[in-house]
C-alpha cells in the first residue's frame, strides 16, 4: 500500500468516526428532548410509556406516571396496556399469513365461508373488509356498555344482526372506518385455520416474534404490569385483561377489531420481526405500504391491511394507525425508509395526550422543533378543583375554565359529565349541584341540564328541589325527566 491509498483510509476513517460521533450526540440531544417533554406532562396527568427505535436501536423506551396508583406501580417498558384498534394490523397480518399458507384468497367473497347471506352482502370481498370499502355501518353495537363492563351479545346474534344490516354504501365504493368488518375477518381467519382468533395469531405471529405479553386470554400475563385505567385522569377502570378473565371469554364487538393488550417492549418485538420478514414475506409485506383506500378526497391517507398509509410528512413513506376504547390510547408510526419506529401507549386518554406520538416524529425530523408542553385536561383540572375548593369558589372556576380552556369549554357537555360522574361515583354532591347551577346559568334554556340538575338534588335526598328541576326541564321538553318524576312523586307518597 503507498501513502497516498494510506492517507486516503485514514481520512475515510477519521470521517466515519466524526460521523459517528455527531450521531450519537444527536441520539442522545433526541432522548434528551424526548423525556424532557413527557417528563413535565407527568406533572400535568400524563401517564404512559414511548418506545422509539432507529435502525433497530434503541432511542428510548420509558415509562411515566402511573399504571396503578393503588399499588403504585409505574408505568415501564413491561407494563400491559390496551392497544386497541392496533388490533387490527394484527388480524390483516393474520389474513395475509393464510394467504401465503394458501387456506384462503384476498379476492374471496362472504360467500365463500358464510352459508346464509343477503344478496348485497354475498359478494363483499376479504379486500373490502381489509381497506374498510366493505360498505359495513357501526350502528349494531359497541365494544364496551358504560363504564368498563363487556357486553355480552351470542356469536350467534352477533353475525345475525351483522347481515341483517343495511349497508352504508355499496361494497367496493368509498372508504367508511368499519369495526364490524375486521370482526368478519377475525371471523374468517377461524374458519379458514380451523382455529381459534387467538390461537391462530398466537402461533402464527406472536411466537415466531417472541411475544409473549400480548393477546386476549392466552398469555400467562404478568399481572403485577397490568395497568389500570385512568379515563381523562378521572374514571378509573379495570385492565381489560381483567374484565376478560371475569368474562372467560372475549366478545365479537370485539374480537379481531379492537382489545387486544401488549407491551412497549413486545411491540418492538413486532417491528423487529416484521422488518427481517420473520412472519410476511417480502412480496406479502409490499401490500402493508400499499394506499389502497384514499381516506380523504386530497388522498394524503390512504388504507391499507390495518395500516394508514401517508407519504406527505417530511416527504417520507409513512405507517400509522392508532387505537383507543376511550381510556387507553395507543399509537404506532413507522417511516420504513428510514426505518424510524415509535409506539406510545397511555391508560389515561384524553384530547391533550392522543396526538404525544406525532409531537415525538416531529421531534426526529426537525431539530428546531420544541412541542408545546402536555396540558391537564379539562375534566381533570375540573375535578382536581372541586377537592380543593368550597363550593362558594365556583364563580372562580368558570372564569378560569373561560380563560385556561378556551378551546375545550364551549359548550355544556364538560360540567354536566363531571357533575353525573360526582354523583355515581358518591362524591362530594354539594359541588355536583353547584356545577349543575353553573351549568344552568350558562345553558338555561336546556332540559337536560335541569334534569340533571334534578338527579343531583335527588342524590342529596333534596326531593322538594329535585321535584321543581324535573318539572322545569319536562316544561323544556326534556322527555327523560317524566319517568324520574313519576317515581320520585310514587316514592314520596
Amino acid at each position: 500500500m503507498n501513502k497516498k491509498h494510506f492517507y486516503i483510509i485514514l481520512i475515510i476513517i477519521f470521517m466515519n468516526s466524526i460521523s459517528q460521533a455527531q450521531e450519537k450526540t444527536r441520539l442522545k440531544d433526541i432522548y434528551s428532548k424526548i423525556d424532557t417533554y413527557l417528563t413535565s406532562g407527568s406533572k400535568n396527568g400524563f401517564s404512559g410509556a414511548i418506545a422509539v427505535l432507529k435502525n433497530g436501536k434503541t432511542i428510548i423506551n420509558k415509562g411515566y406516571g402511573n399504571a396503578n396508583k393503588i399499588t403504585k406501580t409505574l408505568n415501564n417498558p413491561n407494563t400491559i396496556f390496551d392497544i386497541g384498534s392496533n388490533t387490527k394490523q394484527f388480524t390483516a397480518i393474520a389474513i395475509l399469513k393464510l394467504a401465503e399458507l394458501r387456506k384462503l384468497k384476498i379476492t374471496d367473497s362472504l360467500q365463500t365461508y358464510f352459508n346464509i347471506l343477503p344478496i348485497d352482502k354475498q359478494n363483499i370481498t376479504i379486500h373490502q373488509l381489509l381497506t374498510h370499502t366493505a360498505g359495513f355501518s357501526e350502528s349494531i353495537g359497541k365494544d364496551y356498555s358504560s363504564f368498563g363492563k363487556l357486553s355480552t351479545i351470542s356469536e350467534k346474534e352477533f353475525f345475525e344482526k351483522l347481515f341483517a344490516s343495511k349497508l352504508e354504501s355499496k361494497p367496493g365504493g368509498k372508504y367508511s372506518y368499519s369495526n364490524v368488518g375486521y370482526s368478519i375477518l377475525g371471523r374468517i381467519i377461524e374458519l379458514a385455520s380451523k382455529q381459534s382468533y387467538e390461537a391462530f395469531i398466537n402461533e402464527y405471529l406472536f411466537k415466531p416474534a417472541c411475544m409473549k405479553q400480548t393477546g386476549y386470554l392466552l398469555p400467562k400475563w404478568d399481572t403485577k404490569q397490568l395497568a389500570r385505567g385512568y379515563n381523562r385522569n378521572v374514571i378509573e377502570t379495570e385492565s381489560t385483561v381483567t374484565l376478560y378473565k371475569e368474562a372467560k371469554n372475549v366478545n365479537w364487538h370485539l374480537k379481531g377489531n379492537g382489545g387486544i393488550n401488549s407491551t412497549q417492549n413486545d411491540m418492538i418485538l413486532w417491528y423487529k420481526a416484521l422488518k427481517t420478514n420473520k412472519i410476511l414475506s417480502k412480496e406479502s409485506f409490499k401490500k402493508l405500504m400499499t394506499p389502497f383506500a384514499p381516506m380523504n378526497s386530497e388522498k394524503t391517507h390512504n388504507y391499507s391491511y390495518g395500516w394508514i398509509v401517508n407519504t406527505s410528512i417530511s416527504n417520507t413513506l409513512r405507517l400509522s394507525h392508532s387505537g383507543s376504547n376511550g381510556t387507553f390510547w395507543h399509537t404506532l408510526i413507522w417511516y420504513p425508509n428510514k426505518d424510524i419506529y415509535i409506539s406510545y401507549a397511555t391508560n389515561a386518554n384524553s384530547s391533550k395526550v392522543e396526538s404525544i406520538a406525532y409531537a415525538v416524529a416531529k421531534i426526529i425530523f426537525d431539530e428546531n422543533y420544541t412541542p408545546k408542553p402536555i396540558e391537564n385536561n379539562i375534566y381533570s383540572y375540573i375535578m382536581e378543583y372541586t377537592k380543593e375548593n368550597p363550593t362558594n369558589k365556583s364563580k372562580e372556576l368558570i372564569k378560569l375554565l373561560k380563560k385556561n380552556y378556551t378551546d375545550d369549554f364551549t359548550n355544556s357537555r364538560t360540567l354536566n359529565t363531571i357533575g353525573n360522574l360526582i354523583i355515581r361515583f358518591k362524591g362530594n354532591l354539594s359541588w355536583a349541584i353547584e356545577l349543575f347551577k353553573k351549568n344552568i346559568e350558562l345553558y338555561p334554556k336546556d332540559g337536560n341540564l335541569w334534569d340533571s340538575l334534578g338527579d343531583g338534588y335527588k342524590a342529596n335526598n333534596q326531593n322538594k328541589n329535585a321535584i321543581e328541576s324535573y318539572e322545569r326541564a319536562i316544561e323544556l321538553g326534556y322527555k327523560g325527566s317524566k319517568e324520574k318524576l313519576d317515581k320520585l312523586l310514587k316514592k314520596m307518597s
